[in-house]
């Protein structure tokens, strides 16, 4: 009998494979931010678009507090890629939203856009002046074979999938429907990132737009 869950529309990703260097090895995931640890406001947000939220890591025993499902690295050492890649092989579910631990102001709009123009392509991210944020993300798991394909050729550049996957883009101004642009796509890469965003620097209102 196969007892597998049923194949879901979306299933969401939180990929907490770094080291986290800068850090001194602590976890970003639970770094506090507005009061609140990283990973609690995620799963807050992720919870509300799909009832089955992942975390992929290499240490499933750091999340053992956490309602998601604990999902091991499938290759070990491929980085972000290899995380993107375990999370659609093991979703469950034709689409996945994929983001980075360490983005304290997830928007569920926003990701709802992204889960909307996943469909019918390979998936859809946030593209802004930056550049591509593959960890803003929404992807089909049906893409997972070149990803794996990048994977094995040695290319591990997530940026880059691109090249090979047909992703729609959400860009500044649509990004900004849903709040300023720097607050939403903020990332903690260092102490200084944290300090500045723990207290609060930068808040807004939030919109009420869900799409």
């Amino acid at each position: 009998m196969n007892l597998s869950p049923k194949r879901l529309p979306l299933a969401a990703a939180i990929l907490a494979g770094g080291r986290a260097r800068r850090f001194g090895g602590r976890d970003k995931s639970r770094l506090p931010v507005e009061g609140l640890p990283i990973i609690n406001r995620q799963m807050d947000v992720l919870q509300q678009l799909t009832t089955r939220v992942l975390i992929v890591t290499g240490d499933a025993a750091r999340f053992a507090d956490i309602d998601a499902i604990v999902q091991p690295d499938i290759i070990e050492g491929a980085g972000t890629l290899g995380g993107i890649y375990s999370a659609l092989e093991t979703a469950n579910a034709d689409r996945v939203i994929i983001v980075g631990c360490d983005l304290p102001f997830l928007h569920a709009g926003l990701l709802a856009r992204l889960a909307d123009l996943a469909i019918g392509r390979d998936g859809a991210w946030v593209r802004t002046a930056r550049g591509p944020e593959p960890l803003l993300a929404c992807y089909q798991a049906a893409a997972s074979g070149r990803v794996r394909h990048r994977i094995e050729t040695g290319l591990f550049k997530a940026s880059e999938l691109g090249l090979v996957l047909d992703l729609a883009e959400v860009g500044d101004a649509e990004v900004a429907r849903f709040g300023p642009v720097e607050r939403l796509l903020a990332n903690i890469n260092t102490p200084a990132d944290h300090a500045r965003l723990a207290a609060g620097n930068g808040a807004h209102e939030e919109t009420d737009e869900f799409r």
